[in-house]
C-alpha cells in the first residue's frame, strides 16, 4: 500500500513539472528526480516537505541565474537594457539615412555606396561567436560596456570624417560596436528570467525597434535646428548615455558554483547542426537575416523606381516596418513561451513569405499593408527563432549561442539582398521576391514535418 501511494505521488508530480514547467525539467531529468523522492519518503515520514525540498533543490540546479518572474517590469537589469538600446537606435535611425548622401558628397558620386553595408556587416559576422564565447567566460557587462563606448566613438568618426574611407571605417566600428548589443543582451536576459524568456527576449527586441522607428521622426525635427552632419553628434551622445546606463543599471549574471563556462566553436556549431531541427532552424535565420535586409535595401529601392514612392512614402514605409516588427515581438514572446516556439517561427515564415511573393502586384497605398504583413511575420519568427535556440544549449553557452544565432543572420543579411538585386535585374522583382519566397515556403514545410515527428513521439 506505501509503495503504491508513493508510485501516484511520483505521477501526480511528473505530471505537474512536465506539464506546468517544461520549459524548466526535461524529461529525463524528472526521472532522476522521482528516483530521488522515492529514496526520500522510504527514509522520511513528512512526504510533503522532503518533496517541496527537492523540487526546490532541482528548480535552482537548473535554472542558476533565475529571477522572480513576477518582478520582470520592475526588473533594473531588463529596464536598463530597453533604455540603453532605445537612446542607441534613436540615433541609428537617424544616420542610417545619411550615409549614402554623406558618401555621395565626400565622394562626387555614389559608386561605393553599397560598401555601407558590407563594411558593417564584415565586422559584425566576423565578432560574433569570438564575442558570444567570450562573455560565458567573462560576463555580459563588460562586453555591452565596450560595445557602446565603440558606438560613442564611431559618431565622432562620422562626424569628423573627411574622406569616404573614414566612413567606412566608422562603419567597421559600428559592427565591432552593436555586434553585443545585439547578441549578448538577449542572452542575458534568458538567463535571468530562464520560466519567460520569449517575454523578456520580445520585450528587449520591441525596445531595440521602437527606437529605430522613432529616430527617423527625430531626425526630421532636429534637422530644423542642426545641420545633417552634426545628427552625428546626437548618435554619438546617445550611444554615451546607453553606455552610462549600462554601468548603473545592468546586474552581471553571477555564476552558481560548479558551473564551468562552456567553448562553443565553428565546430561545436557544425556538431550541433547535425541535429535537423537546429540545422533548419538556422537556415530559417539566415533567410530571416536576408528578408531583414532587403526590406532596408532591395524593397526601398523598387518602391522608388517602379511604385513611384515619394520621401515621404518611404519615410512611412519605414516606419511602418520597424513599428510592426515591435509590436509582434512583444506579442510573439510571451506566447512562445506558453505554446511553444515551433508553431511561431512556422507562422512567421508563412506569413512573410505570402506577403513578398504578392506585394509586386498592388501599388500604393495598398501595397503599404501587405509589405506591413510580411513584416509581421518577420517579427514573429525572430524572438521565437531566438528561444528555441537558447533552449538548445546549457546556460553556460547562451552568449555563445546567441552569437552563432547572429552569425547565420548577418551572413543572410550580407549575402541575400545582392543575391536578390542580380535576381532581380536579370529577370524581374517579381521573380526575385517569388523565389525567395519559395525558399521560405520550403523551409517552413520541413519545420512543420519535424514539429509533427516530435509530436508523434
Amino acid at each position: 500500500m506505501q509503495y503504491c501511494i508513493i508510485l501516484i505521488s511520483v505521477f501526480k508530480l511528473g505530471k505537474i513539472t512536465i506539464g506546468c514547467a517544461n520549459d524548466l525539467l526535461e524529461h529525463k531529468e524528472f526521472i532522476t528526480l522521482a528516483r530521488c523522492i522515492m529514496n526520500f519518503i522510504v527514509k522520511n515520514n513528512d512526504l510533503e516537505s522532503r518533496v517541496a525540498e527537492l523540487l526546490e533543490r532541482e528548480t535552482n540546479r537548473k535554472a542558476p541565474y533565475s529571477h522572480k518572474q513576477t518582478g520582470m517590469l520592475r526588473d533594473r537589469t531588463l529596464w536598463g537594457l530597453i533604455l540603453a538600446v532605445i537612446l542607441m537606435m534613436i540615433g541609428v535611425g537617424m544616420i542610417v539615412a545619411l550615409l549614402p548622401q554623406r558618401i555621395v558628397d565626400l565622394d562626387g558620386n555614389g559608386r561605393s555606396v553599397g560598401y555601407i553595408a558590407s563594411a558593417f556587416a564584415f565586422s559584425y559576422l566576423l565578432l560574433q561567436v569570438p564575442i558570444g564565447g567570450l562573455s560565458d567566460k567573462i560576463g555580459f557587462k563588460p562586453l555591452l560596456i565596450a560595445g557602446y563606448s565603440l558606438c560613442f566613438l564611431t559618431g565622432l568618426v562620422y562626424y569628423f570624417a573627411a574622406n569616404s574611407n573614414m566612413i567606412f571605417l566608422a562603419r567597421l566600428l559600428q559592427g565591432v560596436g552593436e555586434a553585443p548589443v545585439w547578441a549578448l543582451a538577449p542572452a542575458l536576459l534568458s538567463l535571468r528570467f530562464p520560466l519567460a524568456k520569449g517575454k523578456a527576449m520580445g520585450i528587449y527586441n520591441a525596445a531595440f525597434h521602437f527606437g529605430l522607428t522613432l529616430g527617423p521622426f527625430l531626425g526630421v525635427v532636429l534637422a530644423r535646428v542642426l545641420n545633417s552632419n552634426e545628427l552625428f553628434l546626437v548618435y554619438s551622445l546617445g550611444c554615451l548615455a546607453g553606455m552610462i546606463i549600462i554601468c548603473l543599471l545592468v546586474e552581471n549574471p553571477v555564476r552558481q558554483k560548479g558551473i564551468i563556462p562552456g567553448s562553443l566553436d565553428l565546430r561545436k556549431i557544425l556538431e550541433l547542426l547535425k541535429q535537423r531541427p537546429i540545422l533548419i532552424c538556422f537556415m530559417g535565420i539566415a533567410l530571416y537575416g536576408a528578408g531583414y535586409g532587403s526590406f532596408l535595401t532591395v524593397i526601398p529601392a523598387f518602391l522608388l523606381s517602379e511604385k513611384a514612392f515619394s520621401p515621404v512614402g518611404i519615410g512611412a514605409f519605414f516606419s511602418l516596418f520597424y513599428m510592426v516588427i515591435s509590436l509582434s515581438q512583444v506579442i510573439t514572446g510571451p506566447l512562445s513561451d506558453r505554446f511553444g516556439r515551433s508553431i511561431f517561427m512556422i507562422l512567421g515564415l508563412l506569413i512573410a513569405a505570402v506577403g513578398l511573393i504578392i506585394m509586386p502586384v498592388f501599388g500604393f497605398p495598398i501595397i503599404l499593408l501587405v509589405v506591413t504583413i510580411a513584416s509581421l511575420g518577420v517579427g514573429i519568427f525572430h524572438p521565437a527563432s531566438m528561444a528555441f535556440l537558447n533552449e538548445a544549449v546549457p546556460d553556460s553557452l547562451k552568449g555563445t549561442i546567441s552569437g552563432a544565432y547572429y552569425l547565420f543572420w548577418g551572413a543572410g543579411m550580407f549575402f541575400g539582398p545582392p543575391i536578390m538585386t542580380r535576381a532581380a535585374i536579370y529577370f524581374s522583382f517579381q521573380v526575385s521576391m517569388a523565389g525567395y519566397s519559395f525558399i521560405i515556403f520550403l523551409v517552413a514545410a520541413v519545420m512543420m514535418k519535424i514539429s509533427w515527428m516530435e509530436t508523434r513521439r
